[in-house]
This record gives C-alpha cells, structure tokens and sequence, in this order.
C-alpha cells in the first residue's frame, strides 16, 4: 500500500521569519490554519479514495484472527445447545392442493417456531440432549419437555416425511411387504390409518402414526397433543415412528375446516415414502428418526440456507494524522 504522510516542520526560527513586531500568538494562529487547512485536504483524499488505509501489521493480525476464531468457536457453541427450526426442503406452496400455502406458512413458521422456543426456554442453562433423546422422559419432566419438546420432534419429522406430489417415490419392497402382513395391502392400511386419525377416534388435537414396535412389526397408533410413541407412558401402541400425520386444526382447518377425514385423504399425495421406507429400515435395527431442525433439513435439501448479510462499505469519518515536529517554543497562549 502507498503511504501517504505529511510532516510539519516548524521551529522558532521559521516564526520569527514574519517579523519582530508580529506577536508569537499570530504565528502560531497561522500554523494552526496551515495545519488544519492540510488535514482537510487529506481527508478529502482519503474519501475520495487517493490515500489507502495502511496495511495492518502482522501483529495486529494476528491479533484479529485469534479474537475472531474465538467469537466463532463460543458462537458456533452457543447456537449447538439450542434447537433450531428447520427450513423446509420444499417451498411453501410445493405440498399444494393436499395443503394450501397460508396453511403450510402458519403452521411452520408461527406454531412450529412456538414450540422451538418455549423448549428452549424450559432448557435454558442447562444441557440440551439430542432432540429424539429428550422424548423418551418428556411426559415425566413435565408439559414444557411433553408439549413444546414433543411438538419439535413432531413437526422435524412432519416436514420431512412430506414431498411434493410426484416426488415421494413408493413404499420399498421391504416396507410394502410389511404393509401388506400387518394390514393386507397399502389401500386396507390408508384406510385403517385414516379411521384411526378421524374424530370419532382421536378426539380434539394429536397425531396418527405408523410405527415399528418392540417385535419389529408395523402398528397404527394415535397420541394426543404433542405425545409421541417414544415417550415413555405415552398411550396407545410405543414403538419407533416411521410415519405421523397431525390432526391439530391448526394444521388443515383454512382449506378443509371441519372436515379431517377429507385432509387426511389428501395427504396421502404428498407423503414422501422415500424417506418413510428409509426411517423403516433405520427402525428394524432400533434406530429412531434423527430429525434434529436444520441439519436434517439440511440432509433433505443438500444444502443448509443461509440469507447472506451484505454489510454496506464503511464511511471513513473525520481522521488524520500529522506528525509536528517542533524544534522551538512556540507561545500560544500569551503576546
């Protein structure tokens, strides 16, 4: 970088060039216009951009890389204790006509989001386990862990058990087998599925699963709430959930009010049975759906997304620096 510095020098001598019978104190009036006339054009050069910044030294770098590796170390383990809401791997509309954009943009973003930070709340201070971890004792650690802590995991594993239509594949040969032995055929296990999931089954808000059991044979089950078939004590059937549809209004009631028989049919058309036949194949060997926020949506869509913040230039304000070199007393204050 090209240095640009200015030295003023002055000295006695130079001062009482203007004549004895000038005052000292009009000297140095002078030097102070010289002086300040010279910054102000070594600002406007600076702004305009003829006078780079100097280059830092090693030290200072050094010193900047040490202090920014280690604000990032304490962020990155500061965002690694809480859980996140993950994006979703599709756009808001992608899951249209089964379920409309308002409904998908409410449901994630709004109720989603409500139980990401109040189980954050309730873990505040404390160690924060894998998410599938905490569901195990969530009924016994209170409504914070079973309510905001259940709704997490479910809603992690609702978003990415879902695909456009046309883009969820079929049940494997594995699963479509198993189908069949536990329910006669895929359209006997929709509709036993459906029934479990309707009204007059699962009363007010909850969830309808298909899980693997502890015999590792395939089982419909319904929760209320925010209950989950890992929670310990949870009712009906425990096992490993490969598959779970909501029944809570908030999650089909703008496009289909009352009439959830109807939504739960819909929905068949963007259930993504690729993934659903890959968490069965994780389930047989005891494995549950790791579905922990954004880095399984990250999985689903190859890529974590980021909105990239653009920081506008810096304005460089008002700074110089001049260098006196006084060989001389010079008077300011007195004649």
């Amino acid at each position: 970088f090209l240095t640009l510095s200015f030295v003023l020098c002055f000295d006695a001598q130079w001062i009482m060039l203007e004549g004895k019978n000038r005052a000292p104190r009009h000297a140095a009036r002078q030097i102070l216009v010289a002086g300040l006339t010279l910054a102000l054009a070594v600002y406007f050069l600076n702004d305009a951009g003829f006078v780079p910044t100097p280059a830092p030294s090693r030290r200072e770098l050094l010193s900047s890389g040490i202090a920014g590796a280690l604000t990032s170390a304490v962020m990155v383990s500061n965002s690694a204790e809480a859980y996140e809401l993950p994006p979703l791997g599709y756009a808001y509309d992608a899951l249209e006509p089964s379920i409309d954009k308002e409904t998908m943009t409410i449901h994630h973003d709004k109720h989603h989001n409500t139980y990401v930070v109040n189980i954050n709340k309730a873990l505040e201070g404390n160690e924060q386990p894998a998410l599938v971890e905490l569901q195990k004792t969530a009924i016994q650690r209170g409504p914070a862990f079973r309510n905001s802590g259940g709704g997490v995991y479910n809603h992690d594993l609702f978003w990415l058990e879902m695909a456009p239509v046309g883009k969820g594949g079929f049940p494997s040969a594995k699963l479509a087998a198993a189908i069949d032995e536990s329910f006669g055929s895929l359209d006997e296990f929709k509709a036993k599925f459906e029934a479990a999931g309707a009204p007059g089954a699962r009363f007010g808000s909850g969830w309808v699963w298909l899980v693997v059991d502890a015999d590792k044979k395939l089982a419909i089950t319904s929760t209320p709430n925010q209950d989950n078939p890992l929670m310990e004590g949870v009712e009906g059937v425990p096992g490993i959930p490969i598959l779970g549809c909501d029944v809570w209004e908030h999650a089909y009631y703008l496009k289909y009010q009352w009439q959830r028989p109807a939504y739960i049919k819909a929905w068949w058309d963007v259930v993504n049975w690729n993934q659903v036949s890959a968490w069965y194949e994780d389930a047989l060997g005891g494995k549950a759906p790791n579905v922990d926020g954004a880095p399984a949506a990250a999985a689903l869509v190859g890529q974590r997304r980021f909105n990239p913040v653009t920081v506008a230039p810096e304005k460089k304000g008002f700074a110089f620096d001049i260098k006196f070199n006084w060989e001389g007393n010079v008077a300011l204050g007195g004649s």
